[in-house]
């Protein structure tokens, strides 16, 4: 039983089925998520028969890095492996003011954005909560950031903006992300946290209900003729309803700014008449507009806006009372950039496992 995919009232139960009393569920909660240990041997305040007891029955988890890569920027790659043999990947972003760690909830993804490099990988499956948190305990091996108390730290941020989506894997995402805001562990606030979506209505809700994690919401069009053929979920829940959606967000979940996600492809979303548009959807809603040129990939049909019509577009939204940001591009050189994420894994078909005896 891997410690990493229990919640913390999973573990105290656990505790008390095997007969040791709650406090035993606090050492090891801190020891792992705290500390980072991977090893029970290393629990220096737990004798050695009860961590050879511990041994038997949990295990501390840690998939395979397979690459790592750092760009020319100081962005750092991960390719990380599971058990099962399928990778996913996740990114670190270092800023002057923050550290910001993208990581992963599915791998492949549920949807086909057209300007996506993930979105061309088939969903193989959703990511199970313990496999969410493992790649922040990868990320703070790597920059040698345990314990979790420490006064700095080089991973201030996490976003679910890695591959897949996150409401579609809804209940492990939210019970990673519980894990990963619990003050005697990994303790990052929900203020530091913030979930990407491309738009799935009903869970948005149950997101501000439950969560209360900072919305990103990726829009990308301002009619529901482009949205339709760039984020074909559209069709299911259209720009209005989501517009609509994220006004209740912010309202249940006290929510001080919604992130308006807009990737800017040449002569598709990027025209003056656009961010007309743009500014009538984000009216009333406390919101920053964060437009991100299109990063290039092997096979994409797109082309990014130029410089000078982003920084127009931009101008426009922010002379018209909508905080608007120019995302910088970090870590294309490593294919690490929003919308470049890709793994080779393949969902195995029901023949396949039954020909391989899986």
């Amino acid at each position: 039983m891997d410690i990493t995919n229990l919640s913390k009232d999973e573990l105290y139960n656990k505790i008390s089925e095997i007969g040791e009393k709650k406090f035993r569920a606090d050492q090891l909660w801190s020891w792992v998520f705290n500390k980072g240990c991977s090893n029970f041997d290393e629990m220096s305040n737990i004798s050695k028969s009860l961590r050879e007891k511990f041994a038997d029955i949990f295990s501390i988890d840690r998939p395979e890095v397979t690459q790592y890569l750092t760009s020319v920027d100081g962005t750092k790659k991960w390719l990380i492996k599971f058990k099962d043999g399928n990778e996913a990947e996740m990114v670190y972003i270092p800023e002057e003011d923050r550290g910001t760690l993208c990581i992963s909830s599915q791998i492949g993804c549920t949807l086909t954005c057209k300007f996506c490099h993930t979105g061309t990988q088939r969903l193989v499956r959703n990511l199970e909560a313990g496999e969410i948190v493992q790649q922040i305990m990868v990320a703070r091996d790597y920059l040698n950031e345990w314990p979790s108390t420490q006064e700095t730290r080089l991973i201030s941020n996490i976003v679910f903006m890695g591959m897949g989506e996150p409401l579609y894997n809804y209940d492990n995402v939210a019970k990673a992300a519980k894990i990963i805001m619990d003050d005697d562990g990994i303790a990052i606030s929900r203020r530091k946290i913030t979930l990407s979506t491309s738009g799935v209505v009903p869970q948005i809700l149950k997101c501000a209900e439950e969560l209360r994690v900072n919305l990103a919401l990726s829009l990308h069009a301002t009619t529901n003729e482009v949205r339709n053929h760039i984020v074909p979920l559209n069709k299911k829940y259209n720009i209005e309803e989501l517009i609509e959606t994220v006004r209740q967000y912010q309202d249940i979940s006290k929510s001080k700014r919604i992130t308006f996600e807009y990737v800017m492809l040449q002569e598709i979303n990027d025209s003056l008449e656009d961010a007309e548009r743009l500014l009538k959807l984000t009216k009333g809603i406390e919101s920053i507009v964060n437009l991100i040129p299109f990063n290039p990939w092997p096979g994409s049909i797109f082309e990014c806006s130029s410089n000078n019509r982003i920084h127009k577009f931009a101008d426009y939204l922010s002379k018209g009372g909508q905080p608007t940001t120019v995302r910088t591009p970090r870590g294309r050189d490593i294919f690490a950039a929003c919308g470049q994420l890709k793994s080779e894994s393949e969902k195995i078909s029901k023949a396949q496992l039954l020909k391989n005896n899986i």
